[in-house]
This record gives structure tokens, C-alpha cells and sequence, in this order.
């Protein structure tokens, strides 16, 4: 097989045929994955949801991760946070001309291996080359399916006064990679992605308390705008305390020396979850039994006061209006 993609590659013939079997194939196969123009696959009972995203970070690689690790990771965590069981993927990959195949395969792989972490099967895909310069190395599209757990019902609009407001771990971690991995302003600082999985631990949390009332994803924009959108969604108040919001040290320094604001950084592996204010306590036992969601906390509570606004009380006392989001700070983030 040739070292680089290329255009006889996405022409449907022995070489798409090849790619497929050598790349694809050899990490995606599974007793579902199909070979047919659709797969056939067995339909749960109850509600499911459906969600699709789109990739295109830069760089394709970074601390942490890949584009092919946080194509699973970004659909995963989207149903995850309609207290979905995520159950199969499809996956549709648009390659540059000339793209390594050595790096399409180390992405290949780190997909399967965050499949197989999260639970979900990869059952069908598409693969389509383009000419060199029409498109930047690798674009992936991801689209999944999962089943909604009996009993549990999550939304933006669901926020109440009185309820608590959790995040899963330190923010912002994601954005801060993928800017010192562009290495656009010279510093250097041991900033790993936060990319992961989140499967797992959110249904630990729900079936400890599942009536959770919200779950959102912090990808770009990050906690800040989620807050404003449940805000707006809910037509309630969010009250935040600036000391019990998690920031890693190295970000932090990232972000005072570049004049950033951790809170509107991305995370991609980090989710903002408003629960009933007395069962606070047990969605956080829940949450750090795991790995990835081990530093989770409260940071705040919804209110009745200024709806549709995001107020922070600072480390010394005082109160101040969270900005309302503006422009993309990191463009490619995800």
C-alpha cells in the first residue's frame, strides 16, 4: 500500500478498496460493522438520541490526543448528555491528497481504542479524497446513536432556583493545548487536553440521582458560554463563586499571560450539570469514583435574580457580571 493517499484512493475502486480493508476495516470491525451500503442494526426499546459532529481540528495532533480520539469523544459526551447510552457510531473521513497513511492510522487507531472505552461500535463509515489544498490534512464527521435511560429527561430549560451547578474537573485545559500546540506565541507549558470519554460516569451520576436536570458538553466557548445558554434556555439567574472554579495552575498561567479568560476556554472532556441542590453531594460521589471526572465540584447555584444573566462573585468578595460571550476565541478547536 502507497505511504500517502491518493486520489485513485477515494475513487471507489481496488485502492478505496484497499484503504478501507488495511486502515478502516482492520480497526473498526466488529459483528455490526458492514461492508453493505447501511448497517442492520437491533433498535432498543424506550427514547433514543441522535447527534452528529463535525472535526476539524488543528493540529491533528496535540497533547492528549487527536483528531481521531476527539471525533469519538465529542459525539459520545453530546449523547451522554441527554442521558444517552451511546450505541453506535458512523464515520465519514474527507483526506487531503498526500496525507500520510502512517499518520491515518494512528488516528484510526485511537479512534477504536476510545470506542471500545466509551462502549460504542463503529458500524459504517465513508471515504472521500480530495485534491491537495482543498482541504487541510483531514476533516472526520462522526454521527451517533444511543439509547436515553428509563427515567431521566435532561435540557437546557430544566434549570430551577435552588438547583446546583457542577463541573466534572479543571477547565479550559482543551483550548489551552490546542493554542500552545499552534505554537503561536512562544511558550512553552506542560498542558495535556482533558479529551476524553464521559460515558461512563455520567451514568453512574444518573443512576444515582436521575433527575438530573441539565448536562451540557463545555466544547467551544466553554463553561462560560454553557452557562449563559442554560441561563437563557431556563429564564433563570446563575450565581458563581469565583474560588471553587477549577483551573489547573499551568492554564491559569497561560491565561494571565495571554489576558484569556479560562472560563471561555474549550474543554473535551469536561461537562457542566445543574442538580437538585440536596443531591448535589451524591452526583459528586458518583462522578469522582472515575478517572476523568475525579476533580468534579459545585461552583455555583441557579437563582431567581437577573434572568438570563451569569454574575460571579470574586475571590475578594465582590460581584461582577460574567461577560456575555462574544467572537471564537481559538478557531479549529474541535
Amino acid at each position: 500500500m502507497n505511504d500517502c493517499v491518493t486520489l485513485a484512493h477515494g475513487a471507489g475502486g481496488k485502492q478505496t478498496a484497499e484503504l478501507i480493508d488495511k486502515v478502516f476495516r482492520a480497526q473498526f470491525a466488529n459483528e455490526l460493522f458492514t461492508a453493505d451500503d447501511a448497517a442492520v442494526l437491533p433498535v432498543p426499546q424506550g427514547k433514543m438520541a441522535m447527534t452528529t459532529d463535525g472535526f476539524i481540528v488543528s493540529p491533528q495532533f496535540f497533547p492528549g490526543g487527536n483528531i481521531g480520539k476527539l471525533s469519538i469523544c465529542g459525539t459520545v459526551n453530546d449523547l451522554s448528555c441527554m442521558g444517552a447510552r451511546p450505541l453506535y457510531m458512523t464515520c465519514a473521513f474527507v483526506i487531503e491528497e498526500g496525507y500520510p497513511v502512517s499518520d491515518l492510522r494512528k488516528i484510526t487507531e485511537a479512534m477504536a481504542k476510545t470506542a471500545r472505552e466509551a462502549g460504542v461500535r463503529l458500524v459504517a463509515g465513508d471515504t472521500k479524497v480530495a485534491g491537495k489544498g482543498q482541504v487541510d490534512g483531514l476533516f472526520i464527521t462522526t454521527t451517533g446513536v444511543g439509547e436515553i435511560l428509563p427515567g431521566v429527561a435532561t435540557s437546557g430549560a430544566l434549570a430551577k432556583p435552588g438547583d446546583k451547578i457542577l463541573v466534572t474537573g479543571d477547565i479550559g485545559r482543551h483550548g489551552c493545548t490546542i493554542l500552545l500546540a499552534r505554537d503561536d506565541f512562544g511558550i512553552e507549558a506542560e498542558v495535556t487536553s482533558d479529551c476524553a470519554p464521559l460515558w461512563h460516569p455520567v451514568e453512574a451520576a444518573l443512576k444515582a440521582v436521575p433527575d438530573i436536570h441539565v448536562i451540557r458538553d463545555a466544547t467551544r466557548g466553554g463553561v462560560g458560554t454553557v452557562l449563559y445558554e442554560i441561563a437563557a434556555e431556563s429564564g433563570v439567574g446563575i450565581r458563581l463563586n469565583a474560588a471553587d472554579i477549577p483551573v489547573a495552575p499551568e492554564v491559569r498561567g497561560v491565561c494571565g499571560m495571554l489576558g484569556l479568560e479560562p472560563l471561555y476556554l474549550a474543554c473535551e472532556g469536561r461537562l457542566v450539570m445543574v442538580v437538585p441542590g440536596d443531591r448535589a453531594e451524591r452526583v459528586l460521589e458518583a462522578l469522582n469514583a472515575f478517572p476523568d471526572t475525579e476533580g468534579a465540584r459545585v461552583i455555583g447555584e441557579v437563582t431567581s435574580e437577573l434572568p438570563g444573566r451569569v454574575v460571579m462573585t470574586t475571590e475578594i468578595g465582590s460581584e461582577t457580571l460574567l461577560p456575555e460571550p462574544g467572537n471564537e476565541l481559538l478557531p479549529r478547536i474541535c
